[in-house]
């Protein structure tokens, strides 16, 4: 293919991208309308954000008192909950909220099974044995793992809202999400049948209907820093905790990140004034 044939083969490409994106945004502008997602301003949010520790223990709060019955964090450790730029409790009060939790172990002496309260080196452990028993208790719908759901549940924007969130360093639409679908239980509108099981929530991405029942409501959870004690709070909380549990190491990679930015910029200049020099006697 000759340079000319090149170019233009580019150009039809980039002209057929655009005109497929084109034909994508009303649709995917108008699903945004419909389950009702609006960005939120978070601490962690930005290039410079952080997580805020006294939102992470309310969040763990409320995990603990109302989410955690069904849904489980195995990849979360309970020593992580000491963490600086976490929930930043005390080893006291991270060995008591484990001791409160049993986990299955084996004997190294005789090979027999038993349950012992659960240390700082163990993850949370499951509410329910198996998958099965949990989707049995859950009217057949499986309560996925909190672990890393903040960023595995998202209503990721098209072309071209992904670029921008790229440059913005946007990456909390998991965490909206979830704070716009706790709150987005809603009355079986007029003249729509309902589903056995199923409760209306018009916020749920996988259609409007959910086998989840209202996890929270107003005064569900005592928080004792004076925090109000509403569904919109709790629902900020929790999926601020969400996402930590998601990527406990956020802080830091966002300032090695902003390090690495900062010796890139300086290593072009350099470069560029080592060029100029090289090159500036020379015709070209």
């Amino acid at each position: 293919m000759t340079m000319m044939n090149c170019g233009a083969f580019l150009r039809r490409a980039a002209l057929a991208t655009g005109i497929a994106a084109s034909l994508a945004l009303p649709a995917a502008a108008a699903e945004g309308e419909q389950v009702h997602i609006h960005k939120h301003e978070w601490s962690f949010g930005g290039v410079f954000g952080q997580y805020e520790t006294a939102q992470l223990q309310r969040g763990l709060k409320v995990y603990r008192e109302a989410c955690g019955i069904c849904h489980s964090m195995q990849l979360v450790a309970f020593r992580s909950l000491t963490d600086e730029t976490g929930p930043h409790m005390s080893e006291e009060a991270a060995k008591q909220i484990a001791s409160e939790y049993r986990i299955s172990d084996i004997n190294n002496e005789t090979g027999q099974p038993f349950e012992r309260p659960a240390l700082l080196t163990d993850n949370f452990p499951p509410p329910f044995p198996n998958r099965i028993a949990a989707a049995a208790a859950n009217g057949g719908a499986y309560p996925p793992d909190f672990s890393l759901l903040a960023k595995a549940r998202a209503d990721h924007r098209g072309f071209p809202g992904f670029i921008v969130d790229a440059f913005a360093n946007y990456q909390e639409n998991g965490p909206d999400y979830i704070y716009s679908l706790l709150q987005g239980y809603e009355e079986v509108p007029h003249g729509v049948e309902p589903v056995p099981g199923k409760y209306y929530n018009p916020t749920f991405l996988a259609g409007d209907w959910i086998s989840m029942p209202p996890p929270l409501r107003d005064g569900q959870v005592t928080y004792t820093d004076g925090t109000p004690e509403t569904l919109e709070q709790y629902s900020e909380d929790v999926a601020a905790f969400m996402m930590w549990a998601a990527e406990p190491k956020l802080e830091q990679r966002k300032e090695m990140g902003f390090k690495v930015m900062i010796f890139l910029a300086v290593l072009a200049l350099l470069l560029y004034l080592t060029k100029r020099k090289l090159w500036r006697n020379i015709e070209h």
